[in-house]
């Protein structure tokens, strides 16, 4: 009896001996915020208006803009891409003229908010390095992209102008075929002004290369991309597109277009813009929505346009649209949330199963995140700055590691600005050299 007595006891300990290997899991929600808190978040973009970089008015204040410092602190959001945009008119000196009017104070604005407003807060990065050391010392990190090569004109001296101002990436095109490349939107009609890149865009490729600026093709056509690739000796990037196989819309990239990103060994920035996301899901929280919108802008006393009215509208009118254009979406949102029979639209999963087929299809190193935030992106759960946090914990809950949580929240977008900046020196100094030697 003793035997069996002291025979049971051990199997007993032997049990208790292997009771340690049964943790229990970590809580997932927990580990999001460990890894967020730990990585460096980066959105490649961000568009801006000047009216909240004034004295009275900036973004030191938790403004109704879905960007600002108190949202992304809320957030967790490190770097914010600012974005010089100008919208396309014609080919001529007139239309350069007021476009580079425009892109000049948009750089201005960028440089007032670091160097003016909240230096204590907030510091313009321009290279890998100062982003970690900004970032190191408590402070937000500003980098600057432009979208629309169009206010350069044909003066191409003006792209070395930008990158002493601290932009870091261009996009040759936006809505409409600009002096240097044709935009996506010539699929809609299959009108294409150069078919591909112009003569004064391949001359623009190489000084991008020559100065270290990275070539954006989020808006050129596929026929431009694939000619920047060609003449490109740098690594480009696609700073706000999703996938087109899972969003047949001409801003995202498809499956040979991302094969090229990465052969060329760049990185695609995925972007919660939610008709690039899912057009379908998007379209019926939209029409849901518009009835909201119209009756939430009446009861205020603003005149609500849709968006297809608005390229008609003289500037004036637009920049008072714009100016309540958060504020109207905000309050509608909020009323559809609170009806149950509201459709929930484009969702932060929606968007990393984005992220999920890319990652697929060309790899961990080739691939990121941006928002297109206060120029028309956001999805449910990713409305604003201070709900990064939520994209993170879709990652995880996914089962991406810390390390691929870091490559995708910037780290893959640092390498290739690393990159491009290391062939720029390369380019820079064999110019130097004497010829022959």
């Amino acid at each position: 009896m003793k035997q069996l007595t002291a025979f049971l006891a051990l199997m007993f300990l032997a049990g208790c001996a292997e009771s340690p290997k049964q943790k229990p899991e970590a809580d997932p929600d927990e580990l999001a915020r460990q890894i967020h808190d730990k990585v460096l978040t980066i959105d490649t973009h961000c568009d801006i208006n000047v009216d909240n970089f004034t004295d009275s008015v900036n973004y030191t204040q938790r403004l109704g803009t879905q960007v600002n410092l108190p949202k992304m602190e809320e957030g967790g959001l490190d770097v914010v891409w600012f974005i010089v945009y100008t919208g396309q008119d014609t080919l001529s000196e007139e239309g350069y003229a007021k476009a580079r009017k425009n892109a000049m104070a948009k750089f201005e604005a960028i440089h007032r908010l670091c160097e003016e407003f909240a230096p204590d807060r907030i510091g313009l990065a321009t290279s890998s390095d100062e982003v970690r050391e900004i970032a190191a010392s408590g402070r937000k990190v500003a980098m600057i992209g432009v979208e629309n090569a169009y206010p350069i004109g044909e003066d191409l001296s003006e792209i070395q102008r930008y990158y002493d101002m601290g932009a870091r990436y261009i996009s040759l095109s936006h809505n409409g075929h600009s002096q240097f490349c044709d935009s996506n939107t010539g699929e809609k009609d299959d009108v294409w002004l150069h078919n591909g890149l112009s003569e004064l865009g391949r001359e623009a490729v190489a000084e991008m290369n020559r100065v270290g600026i990275m070539i954006d093709v989020s808006h050129p056509g596929k026929e431009s991309m694939r000619q920047m690739i060609e003449l490109s000796k740098a690594p480009i990037i696609a700073s706000h597109s999703s996938a087109r196989a899972l969003c047949d819309h001409s801003r995202n990239l498809d499956d040979e277009q991302l094969q090229w990103m990465k052969e060329n060994g760049g990185v695609v920035q995925t972007v919660a813009f939610s008709s690039y996301v899912n057009t379908e899901k998007d379209k019926i929280r939209s029409e849901y929505l518009s009835t909201i919108q119209k009756e939430v802008a009446d009861s205020l006393g603003i005149t609500w346009y849709e968006r297809s009215e608005l390229r008609s509208l003289p500037d004036d009118k637009r920049k008072d649209f714009f100016k309540n254009y958060r504020k109207v979406r905000s309050l509608a949102d909020s009323i559809a949330n609170g009806r149950a029979d509201a459709p929930t639209g484009v969702t932060v999963a929606d968007f990393v199963d984005h992220i999920d087929y890319m990652v697929e299809k060309i790899g961990i190193d080739h691939v990121g995140i941006s928002s297109d935030f206060d120029g028309g992106g956001g999805i449910t759960g990713w409305q604003d700055a201070s709900e990064t946090l939520n994209v993170t914990k879709e990652l995880v809950k996914r089962g991406y590691t810390e390390e691929e949580i870091a490559k995708l929240w910037g780290g893959n977008l640092l390498r290739v600005m690393d990159e491009v900046q290391a062939v720029a020196k390369d380019i820079q100094a064999s110019e130097k050299s004497p010829a022959g030697a």
